[in-house]
């Protein structure tokens, strides 16, 4: 086949361009333009939502307003949005409602709408939602205590748990005397007095029994009711740790040779039950010696009725595992202690020594007495 040469100008001229393809029928179909409409929109959608949740998730974990630390009472049955508007009132996250909304949101987010816990809390300073969200569910509310003294009677324990002015309620069920164990006891807000009263009888009745288990032998107390008897009485008779298995010793070797104990607390007890320590006492009257009374170990063989208090751990441990001595009496040695003795006779030179002691006591209190009238 020939070819026709193109002259010279037509050579140097430019084809023409092709046209445009066809619009394919598909691409015009209003369906697939819908399709395209949805699919963009979920891309710009997907990419605001994650935007969002980039913000939200920052917003959640950085550092919030507060100034200084607040205390915040929970209280029971709130809501995720009574406490919202409680954390927000106090400061703790900004009051405006997108604060509000992520802290919401954040909440559910991990799942813990339900498991924010009621309690007084203390927040610190730029404490985040996140560090606020963890404390709610851990339940890691402000605690406050209550400590009940060795030896105080339950007389003494319900004064106390009554003027505690964070407790709640009312005591419905008082324990009998001995069966609160005298500790340091912590509570959040809104305990109610019962609950500690309680928690107090629970501690003595697992504690109790852990130590009769570990009892020594030959024990002239027969039950844990009679340990914590005795206990009771040397709980009142001395405030020195190292000195309890000692008293325990000379009361169970007391007990052992049928005497009696002869306890002094044993006395006011029985006049003034769980009053007698109310007021300090220097010294027991001849007339409260004498009166009768069915827990004055001066007159009645072997262990009062009941306890005279409430024993510590200590006390007790020392009557399950007292001291083997053969000491059968002991006596005030003027320095907090006591002085113990084998024999009647080495307790009555004992005694004469603290007699000494407490005359020269009286008079060195009115010497003073006299200089300070001669200064004045």
């Amino acid at each position: 086949m020939r070819i026709k040469p193109k002259s010279p100008r037509e050579a140097l001229q430019p084809e023409p361009a092709p046209g445009p393809p066809q619009r394919s029928r598909h691409v015009r179909n209003p369906l697939v333009i819908l399709i395209n409409m949805v699919i963009t929109l979920a891309v710009f959608g997907l990419a605001a939502i994650g935007a969002a949740l980039y913000f939200g998730k920052q917003k959640f974990e950085q550092a919030g307003p507060l100034q200084e630390e607040t205390t915040v009472v929970i209280s029971s049955g709130a809501g995720l949005s009574g406490i919202t508007d409680r954390l927000s009132g106090k400061g703790v996250i900004s009051d405006n409602i997108f604060d509000e909304w992520i802290f919401n949101l954040g909440i559910r987010f991990y799942k813990n709408a339900t498991k924010l816990k009621a309690g007084e809390y203390a927040f610190a300073p730029g404490v985040s939602m996140q560090e606020i969200m963890k404390d709610l569910v851990d339940g890691k509310a402000v605690t406050h205590a209550v400590t009940v003294p060795e030896g105080w009677t339950t007389a003494q324990i319900i004064a106390r748990v009554r003027e505690h002015p964070v407790l709640v309620g009312e005591i419905t069920d008082v324990p009998v005397e001995g069966a609160l164990l005298p500790e340091t006891y912590t509570f959040a807000r809104g305990t109610t007095r019962q609950e500690v009263l309680d928690q107090m009888k629970e501690a003595q009745e697992k504690l109790l029994a852990e130590i009769w288990e570990r009892r020594i032998d030959d024990l002239p107390v027969t039950t844990p009711e009679e340990l914590v008897i005795l206990a009771s009485i040397v709980e009142k008779e001395t405030a020195l740790a190292d000195e309890r298995p000692r008293v325990a010793g000379v009361f169970v070797n007391r007990l052992n040779k049928n005497m009696r104990l002869q306890s002094d607390p044993t006395i006011l007890y029985g006049l003034y039950g769980g009053e007698a320590w109310l007021k300090d006492r220097s010294a027991i009257k001849q007339s409260e010696l004498k009166a009768e009374n069915k827990y004055n170990t001066y007159q009645i063989d072997g262990l009062p009725p009941g306890p005279i208090g409430n024993p510590g751990r200590a006390a007790m441990e020392a009557v399950a595992n007292p001291s083997r001595t053969q000491d059968l009496f002991f006596v005030a040695d003027g320095t907090g202690g006591h002085t113990f003795a084998e024999t009647y006779e080495q307790h009555q030179q004992n005694v004469r020594k603290w007699r000494e002691i407490e005359r020269q006591k009286r008079q060195d209190e009115k010497n003073k007495e006299a200089q300070s009238s001669t200064s004045n």
